[in-house]
């Protein structure tokens, strides 16, 4: 399946349809097989001892997959979060903008599932591993 949503599309429809979030993201790239999404880490996203907390990792990965489902099947608002499961592996630091690459394993008519590695800008070592699975809205 081709892409049905450019980054600039994708872009416009976080900002138009999640206002409240939108500025948190930049969508970096979207090819057939991946998106690279970066969470511009702000204090709001931090936790006690200097980190970044688990929400803000998880909204990451969500937003990840969930743009990504849309790059191949075009702008559909009611594709919703069913199955999460998220690991934190190591401490991310505070002052350093995290990048997340997520893959569809499966894009089928009424599900899709995908994956998020996170990492921190300029690491190679993961911070965090995401396994979404969504339902996708009926024709």
């Amino acid at each position: 399946m081709s892409i049905k949503m450019s980054v600039a599309a994708l872009t416009e429809f976080l900002n138009k349809t999640f206002p409240q979030v939108a500025d948190d993201f930049v969508i970096e790239q979207v090819t057939e097989d991946s998106i690279t999404i970066r969470l511009k880490v702000a204090d709001r996203h931090l936790r006690p001892g200097g980190t970044v907390s688990g929400p803000a990792m998880f909204a990451l990965a969500d937003v990840s997959i969930y743009l990504a489902i849309l790059s191949r099947i075009g702008p559909q608002e009611l594709a919703v979060t069913t199955n999460a499961s998220i690991d934190f592996m190591r401490k991310p630091a505070a002052n350093t903008d995290l990048i997340a690459q997520g893959s569809l394993l499966k894009l089928g008519r009424l599900l899709a599932v995908g994956d998020v590695l996170i990492y921190p800008q300029g690491q190679t070592q993961p911070v965090a591993r995401a396994s979404m699975t969504y339902a996708l809205p009926k024709d």
